[in-house]
């Protein structure tokens, strides 16, 4: 692919075209918001469009105006396929048959990244890098629109996964759409909470509620274009929650831990950063001060031991200055790790047997 063309330079929009720009496409950008555009321009993600015809277009809008956008770029000659970014698809796909669009040069797309802030001053090259980009060719789609649409996926670091739009649906009311509106509830429960709860939060609330700080209308538009199914999934939610209430309730806790074993079950599911079933990592924590360079050093010591850190979080205490690392490795990594920690300082409790282990607190 050598142009490209981003409809819509907000958040994804953006990130794509920031994405795009380092493979060294030439990207043209164009939306309805000319400081959108401006600033995207400003941070590098190319040159406002004037009409000419690209390789690829990417329609980067809410999904009620998907089609109607497809239909005005098509008729324009705007590019040789196109593609979305819509978190819905079946609705959409409708739209646009609707308004006589041409299927075949069309492959609807969404891609599974995002952050909580929206707008491109919050896009990023490497926002998809190893994230799933579902997309969803009709019978009719032709075989070289999705090569192009694949080959944008690629250029952006992410991984095409290939399924019908009523399958996508279906999937991202379970894994998305019903999800936010779960956080979203926990966190409005918050609303009522005087500042001595409040300062008791942990990491745990925030992990809980860390989605429900999205854009309210972007949302909006989001589970209106997927109601039914949303509503299914929060059906099901709503009648453990209920039945947990009323275990509560009665003191029969039966309900309440066969709930808690499921969740357990359901998270186990989630798939590992590279695909398939989730590794059990052991976590090593490390309460780190609050100064320049804690985490450089850190991450210098695990380096020096030649361990791989899986994933890394960090957890902040209230009022105080300083924090907790944890770090998840391999559990055959840990001793190695113990011993390079203990040289550079920290102070590392004997390492327990086991998966999933926690090294207890490692303070320096």
């Amino acid at each position: 692919m050598e142009t490209a063309l981003v409809v819509g330079t907000g958040l994804i929009g953006t990130s794509v075209a920031l994405a795009l720009r380092e493979k060294g496409v030439a990207v043209h950008l164009s939306d309805v918001d000319a400081h959108a555009v401006r600033l995207a321009r400003e941070l590098g993600a190319g040159q406002e469009w004037t009409g000419q015809a690209v390789d690829l277009a990417l329609i980067a809008v809410p999904p009620h105006v998907v089609g109607e956008r497809l239909a005005e770029l098509q008729r324009r000659g705007a590019a040789r396929a196109y593609t979305d970014v819509a978190s819905v698809k079946v609705d959409p796909i409708a739209d646009a048959r609707r308004l006589g669009c041409d299927l075949t040069s069309y492959v609807p797309g969404h891609p599974l990244a995002g952050r909580e802030r929206s707008g491109p001053a919050a896009a990023r090259a490497d926002l998809f890098l190893g994230r799933p980009w579902a997309l969803c060719p009709g019978p009719e789609t032709d075989a070289d629109a999705v090569r192009r649409a694949r080959e944008l996926v690629a250029m952006c670091g992410a991984n095409a996964v290939t399924m019908g739009a009523g399958e996508h649906d279906a999937a991202v009311a379970l894994v998305s759409h019903a999800p936010h509106v779960a956080a979203s509830a926990v966190a409005a429960s918050l609303e009522g909470g005087d500042g001595v709860a409040l300062d008791l939060a942990g990491q745990g609330l925030r992990d809980v509620t860390r989605i429900a700080a999205g854009d309210p209308l972007l949302w909006r538009m989001i589970l209106a274009g997927n109601a039914l199914q949303v509503a299914g999934v929060l059906d099901g939610i709503a009648a453990d929650l209920a039945a947990a209430a009323s275990a509560l309730r009665t003191g029969d806790l039966d309900d309440v831990t066969d709930l808690l074993r499921r969740g357990v079950d359901g998270h186990g599911r989630i798939p590992g950063k590279h695909g398939g079933p989730a590794r059990d990592y052991a976590v090593v924590q490390v309460v780190l001060r609050d100064r320049p360079g804690e985490l450089a050093r850190l991450f210098n010591a695990a380096g020096l031991a030649e361990v791989n850190v899986e994933d890394v979080r960090l957890e902040h205490s209230t009022g105080l200055p300083v924090g907790v690392a944890e770090m998840s490795v391999r559990p055959e990594d840990t001793d190695r790790l113990a011993e390079a920690l203990r040289f550079h300082g920290w102070h590392v409790p004997p390492v327990p047997d086991g998966p999933r282990r926690t090294l207890g607190m490692v303070t320096n």
